[in-house]
């Protein structure tokens, strides 16, 4: 069809040059086809900068060298952990002479690119934070003014995944704003995971679809907090919005609820079972915020369960949901996987005693009258079952279980 003029130029070609712009902007990295698997400073550090009372704790290159090793000998990497990501106040105040973010000289003395290459000498990867406004969180230089420039600087130092903050910034703005890091990012040629903060700054939401296009997982909702209020907090937004969120999720694009607390100072080890199995089955990150060094053995061995994060990196990629929610205080979670098998948790939100849990076959989404059913956390085949299932659920814990075709 023949375009349409407008001041001398088709409506064809605009909408030709349109598409291009849109291709080139948009993200191309062809990573996190599945949710990204690692872990995070923030929850668990915050913003320690106090390495002399705290040399140990503080955000240092000590410290994500020590997380490092601990993910490379602990089991961590085999399991399927890949990321070691820095978050605020790693910066100096001030950016160098040519304009260049650069690591704070006493916590970070060997520089930025030494660190990376001490992680990936580990077969891990680096992750590092930025902010989209003209300061960090916590007061450091912004990237609004420098987008193209930090990309770059990050891509000299072989970062491998970027969070990119929103803080001192105008939310108006992050609609064009988040998708020239995007381009900035593309321009590096080289393929670094891009973690948004957008939808989280805003009210109401975005387009998780459009936010999907620039970002590989994006933040929704508030900072999670070591407690399990702010677990059950996050867990409510995202089933109350599932329809939303899910419609957006799948490879290369998720939902984030936030870091794993588990092994840090507030959830028991029912808890800390129903966070990782919720984030599972939701196809979230699984990004854990805690100390390495010290974590006992049975949050180990919840956060290296292989049955689960199967089910949290499946390839189909489908984001699961909630299918029921019961007056007494209980909910039921599925998430259909690859192999024609469905994934499903039953969660007590009960705190006083464990409680039968039972749901039909077709409540779940599962097609068969009869199932072989399998408890993956305790990794034991539980027998056949034919169109229902009733389980025994610890207070504040699940039963994370999956249905395959007999």
């Amino acid at each position: 069809m023949k375009g349409t003029s407008y001041f001398g130029v088709s409506f064809k070609l605009l909408t030709v040059f349109s598409l291009w712009l849109d291709c080139t902007s948009s993200l191309d990295n062809g990573m996190a086809l599945t949710p990204p698997m690692g872990w995070m400073a923030w929850e668990r550090f915050r913003c320690n900068v106090d390495c002399d009372t705290f040399p140990d704790t503080c955000i240092s290159e000590k410290l994500f060298m020590d997380m490092a090793d601990r993910m490379a000998e602990d089991g961590f990497q085999e399991a399927g952990y890949e990321y070691i990501s820095i978050d605020d106040c790693w910066m100096e105040k001030t950016r160098d002479s040519q304009g260049r973010l650069q690591p704070d000289k006493k916590r970070f003395p060997s520089g930025m690119k030494a660190l990376a290459d001490y992680i990936h000498s580990k077969k891990l990867k680096l992750g590092i934070y930025a902010d989209y406004g003209t300061h960090t969180c916590a007061g450091y230089p912004g990237s609004i003014d420098n987008m193209m420039l930090d990309a770059e600087t990050f891509a000299n130092w072989t970062v491998d995944y970027l969070k990119f903050d929103g803080c001192y910034s105008d939310p108006k703005t992050m609609a064009t704003g988040y998708p020239e890091m995007t381009k900035a990012l593309n321009a590096t040629k080289r393929a670094i995971v891009f973690s948004c903060s957008w939808p989280a700054y805003l009210n109401p939401k975005p387009d998780y679809q459009i936010v999907a296009k620039y970002c590989n997982l994006w933040r929704n909702y508030n900072d999670i907090q070591d407690s399990w209020d702010s677990v059950l907090t996050i867990i409510d937004y995202y089933a109350e919005n599932q329809d939303a969120l899910a419609k957006a999720a799948g490879p290369g694009n998720w939902n984030d609820p936030d870091e794993l607390i588990i092994g840090d100072f507030s959830l028991s080890f029912e808890q800390s079972k129903s966070q990782f199995a919720i984030w599972a089955i939701m196809a979230s990150p699984l990004i854990m915020s805690n100390d390495l060094r010290k974590l006992a053995p049975e949050f180990k061995e919840i956060l290296q369960n292989k049955d689960v994060i199967a089910v949290n990196q499946d390839k189909l990629g489908i984001q699961g949901k909630r299918v029921y929610k019961s007056t007494s205080h209980y909910e039921i979670w599925c998430k259909p996987l690859a192999d024609t098998s469905v994934a499903v948790v039953l969660f007590s939100k009960r705190t006083d005693m464990p409680i039968q849990i039972s749901f039909s076959f077709k409540t779940v989404g599962f097609p068969a009258s009869s199932a072989r059913i399998k408890d993956l956390f305790a990794s034991k085949d539980l027998g056949v079952f034919k169109d229902s299932f009733k389980g025994l659920v610890n207070p504040s814990g699940v039963l994370m279980l999956k249905l395959t075709d007999n």
